[in-house]
């Protein structure tokens, strides 16, 4: 049976290149390992020792992308290997393959259009629709996130059975957002459609651009789920280094907060940014994960090898 999935699992990297040359997006290949870091919070890396010093394995080729973009290399994908430390479960692998993709000159709408068009190539001609951040959050628990306060947030997961984790309240609003979203509204998106979740909160823009949607600033950035699925996160890219500056080290002194190591910044992202990025969008999209539920499977069962704990 396995066998018969890993062909399949070729024929559907060929349809993905199909795809992408009949848009004339072109196929780059940037490092694995990169000398500094892409800098989150939440997502550890996996460092490699070399004789000069320690370098990592990326965890998305987004900055490599991003420099050939401000060179003017023009639209441009990439299959990669990725690599995030202590994700192992039966949805996550070490190691496993993304899509990711840069689109110069078009909307954040086109884009997720787009988007969903690559999911179909993988689940078929499923029903779509986009809501935004704040609309579902009120939907599944009559609070608009804007204006509840961090008490009103840690009271509902009490009063929905779930313990907050020691610390949470240093984190702030974000951190309970997350629990709540990841707890009690992520397994229920998508169950007969893709369900687009579109205009995060400002304050969790990442790598995306802002704008103002009536009374509330709003991060240009999008998810898709199906079946309780996370498969894709895309933004209209941010082209400000300052502000991306800002945001890398914030996103350090949250490390720092969680008890983790900071991560050296990529001033040779920073300077393609302050040469010049184009306006795009672009999104990272779980191969695996598309595999997944294609074949009804968990990651074991789509990928040729998975890491062992020995």
């Amino acid at each position: 049976m396995k066998l018969q999935v890993l062909r399949d699992r070729g024929h559907m990297l060929a349809r993905a290149r199909e795809f992408f040359r009949q848009r004339n997006v072109l196929e780059v290949d940037c490092p694995l390992i990169t000398q500094a870091a892409s800098v989150d919070a939440h997502i550890d890396l996996i460092a490699v020792r070399q004789e000069n010093g320690w370098r990592y394995l990326h965890s998305s080729p987004e900055y490599g992308m991003k420099r050939l973009i401000a060179d003017g290399i023009g639209d441009v994908y990439q299959l990669a290997h990725v690599f995030r430390d202590g994700e192992q479960s039966k949805k996550h692998n070490p190691e496993f393959m993304m899509a990711e993709w840069y689109r110069l000159g078009v909307t954040f709408e086109a884009m997720i259009a787009e988007t969903v068009d690559f999911v179909r190539l993988f689940l078929g001609e499923i029903p779509s629709y986009t809501i935004s951040y704040r609309d579902l959050f009120y939907q599944h628990t009559s609070m608009d996130y804007l204006k509840a306060s961090e008490e009103e947030l840690y009271r509902y997961l009490i009063d929905h059975g779930i313990v907050p984790y020691p610390g949470i309240e240093k984190e702030g609003k974000d951190a309970l957002l997350n629990l709540i979203l990841g707890a009690f509204i992520e397994p229920l998106l998508g169950n007969d459609a893709l369900c687009v979740l579109a205009y995060y909160p400002a304050s969790q823009a990442a790598l995306a651009e802002t704008c103002r949607r009536g009374d509330e600033m709003a991060a240009e950035r999008f998810e898709i789920y199906y079946k309780g699925v996370e498969l894709a996160n895309g933004y209209h890219e941010l082209a400000d280094d300052k502000e991306q500056r800002k945001r890398l080290i914030e996103a350090n002194e949250h490390r720092f907060q969680l008890g983790k190591e900071p991560l050296p910044i990529d001033e040779y992202f920073l300077e393609a940014l302050k040469k010049g990025l184009p306006d795009c969008c672009g999104v990272a999209v779980g191969f695996d994960r598309l595999m997944m539920l294609r074949h009804n499977s968990d990651i074991a069962g789509v990928i040729p090898f998975v890491w062992t704990l020995a």
